[in-house]
């Protein structure tokens, strides 16, 4: 009988230790993702802090700070030190958010939300996929976590406002790269003029396989079809997105280039970007 405990306890021992395994995918195809970037004002108090394609924002307050998205596990060091350069706190950090729950958005979260304390809010459908660190995501075999599950402070949903320090976010629920996936849509202000400002997740097509076959996520087709006509009657002054190529942040802003927020005012190229999806899109469903 104890015998069979022990193994019982050992088995148990194992799934527990198992659980918690962390195993990032390799990203070696994706030098640009872990490349640094200096980092750089925006427009008005919105940043960029991430590395020269995985995007990552923050939003000044006089009440603390908002940082979107945290990219790689690796990126922890690099954008503390971003942060720092740019005169600000990662400390005075009270909001978390991210555009998606991937290890290439969420892998140094629950690193910096350890660090500060900050909250961590997360569309309602990405939820169970952030808090167990991605085995839960329809397009993974769920075997191991592949980013360090993440707390949970609130969950949102489509059009709920993120208020903090006079800054007030609505989040957009634009699913189908992830079931959770979303957009940020906010004001903010120069000594020139007001800025309505998108952060957009685009609805890139993730998977490979059909959307019929993937028993997971039974409304993948319609939620892509929902983002792409949502995202459509979207109006605003400026836009920047969750990957720097998205919206050609290389050639928008070279290290040391003075404060431009004019460069990111290209809104033509976002609906043109939104047409070149839809046409995946149709090719995908057998249009």
């Amino acid at each position: 009988m104890k015998k069979i405990l022990l193994l019982i306890f050992i088995s148990l021992l194992h799934c527990a230790i198992k659980a918690q395994e962390v195993l990032e995918p390799s990203s070696k195809n994706h030098p640009e993702w872990s490349k640094p970037f200096p980092p750089f004002r925006i427009v008005g108090n919105l940043y960029y802090v991430g590395t020269a394609d995985l995007a990552c924002y923050l939003i000044v307050t006089p009440k603390g700070n908002i940082l979107i998205n945290t990219g790689l596990a690796s990126s922890d060091k690099m954008i503390r030190e971003s942060i720092k350069t740019l005169g600000f706190k990662l400390s005075d950090t009270k909001i978390l958010l991210t555009t998606q729950a991937h290890f290439d958005h969420l892998g140094a979260m629950a690193a910096i939300k350890k660090s500060t304390g900050a909250k961590f809010m997360v569309d309602y459908a990405d939820a169970q996929v952030a808090a167990d660190g991605g085995r839960s995501d329809y397009d993974l075999d769920g075997k191991v976590s592949v980013f360090k599950p993440v707390k949970i402070d609130r969950i949102l949903h489509n059009k709920d406002i993120i208020s903090l320090g006079g800054m007030e976010l609505i989040m957009l629920h634009h699913p189908g790269h992830t079931k959770g996936s979303c957009s940020f849509l906010f004001t903010v202000n120069d000594q020139n003029r007001k800025y309505r400002v998108l952060i957009a997740n685009l609805p890139t097509i993730v998977t490979d396989r059909k959307f019929t076959d993937i028993p997971a996520y039974p409304h993948i087709a319609e939620d892509y079809a929902y983002t792409l006509r949502s995202m459509k009657n979207l109006k605003f002054d400026l836009w920047v997105a969750s990957h720097g190529i998205q919206f050609d942040l290389l050639k928008k802003h070279k290290p040391g280039d003075s404060y431009n927020p004019a460069a990111f005012m290209d809104v033509k190229n976002f609906y043109d970007y939104l047409d070149e999806l839809q046409v995946e899109y149709d090719k995908k469903i057998g249009k």
